[in-house]
């Protein structure tokens, strides 16, 4: 394992990160190099930051094994408290690369309300708008969207032959049991709304009764709905490990309610402009994500128990981008 950075750099960079709170999770990851020994990256100097869930740990961990293993000299700050000590380092300057969301960025960052569902639009949308105002570059999005979605247990979805929000919907009423979390039960894009959308309201006894909606913990609304008991459909992420693990199946928003959260590279303008190679690199691995693979590789960790900085490693190396 490589420990970046090591103590003499880490009290400097520490006093210059103090403002924002931002501290590291491990600043660890492991060394590598490119197949072939290339280092398009030689001689630059880039900290990488993350946000502290399991994702945001592991794509900031991918990212920096791999900048590192261009040639780069990568302080590794992954693991940040929070969305805003993480934003806030890239804000003042103080971390270069982050691994972000466009809904995050369309509804927490800029406080906009319209719902955009073209994954592509509001990608410009909010790319756009951070370039103007704050010359952040947001590289093209993965193929991954780590949105909200609604999650059944496979042999409820084959019972009640559903596939789609909408096919929940034309079920009986006393077959719409819903498990969700406080906070998205009350949000203005969340769960009351949705309702509304597919023309289930919520409190009606032709739609959702209140009853048929338990409020729990969000890690315990997973095994209830791989239970079916207390209810039928439950409130997931959809690159959450557990869906897999679980074998839950996920329902296709048809309606498209949902705000997309594809996940997206962003790098400091000036960084860019001195190291433009980064856009193809960082690109690379935004190729290969998807939900699918962001579901296994965060199951790794969260219910295997393995190490975000090995299951990046392991991973870069199995898809033959380090040797």
């Amino acid at each position: 394992m490589r420990r970046v950075p090591l103590l003499s750099a880490l009290v400097a960079t520490m006093s210059l990160l103090v403002g924002c709170g931002l501290v590291s999770s491990s600043g660890t990851f492991h060394e590598a190099s490119l197949p072939g020994g290339e280092r398009p990256l030689a001689g630059a100097d880039l900290t990488v930051t993350s946000k502290s869930f399991t994702e945001g740990v592991l794509l900031g961990k991918i990212t920096a094994t791999y900048l590192a293993a261009a040639g780069a000299s990568v302080t590794d700050l992954t693991g940040a408290p929070g969305s805003a000590s993480s934003r806030q380092a890239q804000l003042n300057g103080d971390a270069d690369v982050l691994w972000e969301y466009t809904g995050t960025g369309w509804v927490n960052y800029h406080n906009e309300t319209e719902t955009i569902v073209d994954p592509q639009e509001l990608w410009q949308r909010v790319h756009d708008v951070e370039k103007r105002d704050y010359d952040l570059e947001w590289l093209p999005p993965a193929n991954f969207n780590d949105t909200y979605a609604f999650g059944a247990s496979t042999p409820t979805a084959q019972r009640l032959g559903v596939r789609t929000l909408s096919d929940v919907a034309a079920l009986p009423v006393a077959e719409r049991t819903f498990c969700v979390d406080d906070e998205f039960f009350s949000r203005s894009d969340g769960f009351i709304p949705m309702l509304q959308k597919y023309g289930i309201p919520y409190n009606d006894p032709n739609g959702v009764p209140v009853d048929n909606v338990t409020r729990m913990d969000a890690g315990v609304v997973y095994t209830a709905t791989a239970k079916g008991e207390p209810c039928h459909f439950g409130m997931v992420y959809t690159t959450d490990g557990r869906v897999k693990n679980l074998n839950l199946v996920v329902l296709d928003d048809d309606k498209k309610f949902f705000l997309p959260y594809s996940g997206t590279a962003v790098v400091r303008g000036p960084v860019l402009a001195a190291h433009p190679e980064l856009r193809e690199l960082l690109g690379t691995i935004s190729e290969l994500l998807t939900d699918d693979l962001m579901r296994e590789l965060n199951g790794r960790v969260d219910i295997d128990g393995q190490d975000p900085a090995d299951v990046a490693y392991d991973w870069l190396k199995s898809v033959n981008l380090i040797d």
